[in-house]
């Protein structure tokens, strides 16, 4: 699977399914203090450039202002030119939306860089030349998620980038892999990174975010090491591998259990339910068969005396109509 495949995916769900965590992200790369639990929107809709380029849905609004996030796993010299076409398409669509043709809200724009190099910039620039004379500089907020230690990540919440870290040592994957003290560096380093997250995530109960973040992380770990297998195992194991699988046999174990324990209350219970139902027929059954026996043998007692068969019907027909007008409901 090529790099932008897999790197975009993480991305992607990241933004999707742990959109909290763009929160401390937006404060880190444009200087803001949005609160954790500010409200995000996310506009679902792709968008779709002049040459052709896919705009994908990593823009929303958070509480004041619209977003637009880009990653990127490699330098790219054409980037600025792909965000501010992006950012105009956007821009245009919401004023549609909104019903101000006349009125554009161009979004904060930010590029992430997973891989970065001497040569890029800190801040993406375009030089834009108006008919009247008059120009501005179009500017795009760069971030380099590699510039960021584990203390950082931990200590500003960037959780958004721990599943890159690893990319970091790519170049030396081959000398760790063939150097048993430097894996067990990496190993332990990894160990450490998974018991910190533990500790910032588990701790406030959130076991869906743990479990989401450390399948990322394996995801691109697995990949960026894919041709070094045996340290792959290692780092994947040290990354909470063995513990995510412990946790998704354990949910799904409990799931198994809930399920057979749902059945034997179900079962439990209609056996309940048809022993009270059964009682409550037979008491009904039982009160109707007296009184039908009670009438039959009145009729008899009167038919012996002497009273004319035609008039034992009659009583017995308007006893039958008497009570059915009683037991049905008043309209």
């Amino acid at each position: 699977m090529a790099d932008n495949t897999v790197f975009d995916s993480v991305f992607k769900t990241i933004v999707h399914k742990t959109p909290q965590l763009m929160v401390p992200f937006i404060n880190e790369a444009f200087n803001r203090s949005y609160p954790a639990d500010a409200p995000i929107t996310q506009f679902s809709n792709e968008h779709e450039g002049l040459r052709g380029t896919t705009i994908d849905d990593s823009v929303f609004r958070l509480m004041d202002k619209i977003y637009h996030v880009e990653c990127q796993s490699t330098p790219d010299t054409n980037m600025v030119i792909r965000m501010i076409e992006y950012d105009f398409s956007i821009a245009l669509e919401q004023a549609l939306a909104a019903g101000k043709p006349y009125e554009m809200e161009f979004p904060a724009s930010c590029v992430l860089f997973l891989r970065h190099n001497t040569a890029t910039p800190s801040t993406l620039e375009i030089k834009v030349n108006l008919p009247s004379g008059e120009s501005f500089m179009y500017q795009t907020k760069v971030v380099k998620a590699q510039t960021y230690s584990s203390d950082e990540l931990f200590g500003k919440h960037l959780l958004l980038l721990l599943p890159y870290y690893l990319m970091r040592y790519e170049d030396s994957f081959g000398v760790i892999a063939n150097d048993s003290i430097r894996t067990a560096q990496l190993v332990e380093e990894c160990v450490e990174l998974n018991a910190r997250l533990a500790n910032a995530v588990l701790d406030s109960g959130d076991r869906l975010l743990y479990e989401q973040l450390v399948e990322l992380i394996i995801k691109v770990s697995d990949h960026v090491l894919s041709k070094y297998t045996t340290l792959q195992g290692k780092v994947r194991n040290a990354m909470g591998g063995e513990v995510l699988e412990l946790m998704n046999d354990r949910a799904e174990r409990l799931a198994r259990e809930a399920k057979d324990q749902g059945y034997k209350d179900g079962i439990k219970l209609g056996v309940q339910q048809g022993i009270e139902q059964g009682v409550q027929q037979g008491i009904e059954q039982g009160i109707e068969q007296g009184i039908e026996q009670g009438i039959d043998g009145i009729a008899s007692q009167l038919k012996e005396r002497g009273v004319d068969d035609s008039l034992v019907e009659a009583a017995i027909k308007a006893f039958y109509e008497t009570r059915k007008a009683q037991e049905s409901p008043e309209c």
